[in-house]
């Protein structure tokens, strides 16, 4: 591994905030009485059910099919009797059908998804195993991870980037899954390079994780295809585009994607359950979560359930200090503060962060001051002051020519904005409106 620290133009360094977990073990949270599971945990198309009130289901039973091909099957959590299909808000504040599931308590396993090994299965085989056990990005994005793994004929990927450089503030999931189980992260890495026919897999993680870059490197040494990246401890490191700049040297172009300069990047969270799910044929119905932040009696990092409620998660934690002002899913540049506790844990859920009221406030906005401290920290290279102020003028086509889709929503114009400006906020609405136009525009195509 290079002594030099990789690194990318642009970003901010927040406080880490990670003290209240780093160190702690990942813990096995209670599983519920009854868990909600959506039929929609994934960018794409919602799953159908298939089950229905009244049947008994097993744990790692298939009850949700994919409609479409960017979408992913759903699982269950536990074994017991289907109670109801119902609607449920999800943290991400969009809106999908549940499964409501009583737990009886036994886990009666369901052996529907059979375990392999990367030696004796085919690319093939392999990538149906990471289809049928409904893996998706588990940084937060949760894109189906098939999608990813079936680029275009004309796409030749050379490359795959694990993603453990956990930037955001408070969240350690990621950390602890690196020191805990380095050997799935591995395994996992040397899967997916097998499906995309690919030699070089590389692990990008901060160097303010040492221990977790130590434990990584002596876990690689089976692997002489796999190699551990040691990147400047910088927000958003994380992200895709800046990943690979910082490991390839290569620019992914405006509108493009990471298949477009040969690379393909998942999370080291994603390598681990594709792991799991190949040698043990264990689908995605649980996943770590960082419970944290100054209103929390007891900070965790827990295995949690899918479909396991942000209340039932916050109680085994000891409830809070004091009532939080702020509830975020996610980390606190990039997550969705929440409006109900009554929301489950879904596949893309990687922190759960209680705020206090000293922390949670937010100063009121001022006229921009043209500062353009911005510009000067946006990853992308983007004029965040310009995007917002047409967005909030409604003038979305403006936004687009600005190249408002390139946005990665790191939030970084708005952690250095002197004036407070709703930047990330505002591009976020300008993008969603782009994204609805284009695609009225399709239909009314057809």
């Amino acid at each position: 591994m290079a002594n030099k620290l990789l690194s990318f133009a642009g970003g901010i360094h927040p406080p880490h905030s990670k003290s209240l977990t780093e160190k702690k073990e990942v813990e096995i949270c209670k599983v519920p009485e009854a868990v909600k599971i959506p039929l929609q945990q994934h960018i794409g198309a919602p799953c159908e059910a298939l089950v229905k009130p009244g049947d008994y289901v097993r744990l790692g039973q298939k009850i949700g099919q994919p409609k479409g091909f960017v979408s992913a099957p759903v699982h269950s959590s536990v074994s017991g009797k289907v109670k109801s299909i119902e609607e449920t808000v999800l943290p991400n504040g969009s809106k999908s059908l549940a499964v409501v599931i009583t737990n009886d308590g036994q886990d009666t396993l369901d052996n529907s998804l059979t375990p392999g090994s990367l030696e004796n299965l085919s690319a093939q085989e392999l990538k149906n195993i990471v289809l049928e056990a409904g893996i998706v990005g588990m940084g937060g994005a949760a894109f189906p991870t098939h999608v990813k793994l079936s680029p275009p004929a004309d796409k030749k990927i050379d490359v795959v980037i694990l993603n453990g450089a956990e930037c955001e503030p408070y969240l350690t999931s990621d950390h602890r899954l690196m020191l805990e189980k380095p050997d799935e992260i591995i395994y996992g890495l040397q899967v997916i390079m097998k499906i995309l026919g690919v030699d070089r897999g590389y692990i990008g993680i901060e160097d303010n994780k040492t221990d977790a870059i130590e434990t990584l490197i002596k876990a690689a040494k089976k692997a002489d295809n796999v190699q551990v990246v040691k990147l400047r401890t910088k927000y958003p490191q994380g992200a895709e585009k800046q990943l690979i700049y910082a490991i390839t040297g290569r620019q992914v172009p405006s509108g493009g994607l990471p298949m477009d300069v040969g690379a393909v990047v998942n999370n080291v969270g994603t390598a681990a359950a594709i792991a799991r799910a190949v040698m043990y044929g264990e689908p995605l119905y649980k996943r770590i979560v960082t419970v944290s932040g100054s209103a929390v009696r007891e900070p965790k990092n827990l295995m949690i359930r899918i479909g396991t409620s942000f209340r039932d998660v916050i109680e085994y934690c000891g409830g809070w200090t004091e009532e939080p002002a702020k509830v975020i899913s996610g980390g606190p540049m990039m997550g969705i503060a929440q409006h109900t506790l009554d929301v489950p844990v879904t596949k893309g859920t990687s922190g759960i962060l209680l705020f206090t009221e000293k922390e949670a406030a937010l100063p009121e906005p001022s006229n921009c001051i043209r500062c353009a401290r911005c510009v000067s920290v946006c990853p992308i290279n983007l004029m965040p002051l310009h995007i917002s102020a047409q967005s909030l003028k409604g003038n979305f086509d403006e936004a687009e020519n600005l190249h408002a889709l390139d946005c990665v929503e790191c939030g970084s114009c708005s952690f250095i904005c002197p004036a407070s400006r709703p930047l990330l906020q505002s591009i976020r609405v300008a993008k969603k409106e782009i994204i609805a136009e284009r695609k009225r525009k399709a239909q009314a195509k057809k």
